[in-house]
């Protein structure tokens, strides 16, 4: 199975990045997710709900097991998230255009953590 396919079989899937407005990436993904059915969890610092979902200032914050997460972040912050994904035990990440770093993917490889990058998730 291609990884991208690997992700979108995924159950509970974080989404970083900004929801300030419907037409941002983010909010974007978060609808496309939850309209195949994903549970979704929001993670920024900006707000504490999404169209009815309650947001988390960090993956380390969300209860429980998180299957994937997908970043729309500055690459700065990718790279902290994903040194958070190692400690909340996520073992895939997907990378949005904008937000993948060569540090970032680096580490989710040498942590086994399967990582996607260089495509959107909108485009499948």
């Amino acid at each position: 199975m291609e990884l991208t396919e690997e992700f979108l079989c995924r159950k509970k899937i974080a989404v970083a990045g900004s929801y300030c407005n419907t037409s941002k990436v983010a909010y974007r993904i978060l609808k496309k997710l939850t309209s195949e059915g994903h549970e979704v969890f929001p993670v920024t610092l900006s707000i504490k709900e999404v169209e009815g979902i309650k947001c988390y200032k960090s993956v380390l914050d969300i209860p429980g097991q998180i299957d994937a997460i997908d970043l729309v972040t500055p690459p700065p912050a990718t790279e902290k998230i994903v040194r958070d994904c190692l400690k909340k035990g996520i073992k895939m990440v997907w990378m949005q255009p904008g937000a993948e770093s060569e540090e970032a993917i680096k580490f989710c490889e040498e942590n086994n953590i399967k990582v996607v990058h260089n495509t959107c998730v909108l485009t499948f």
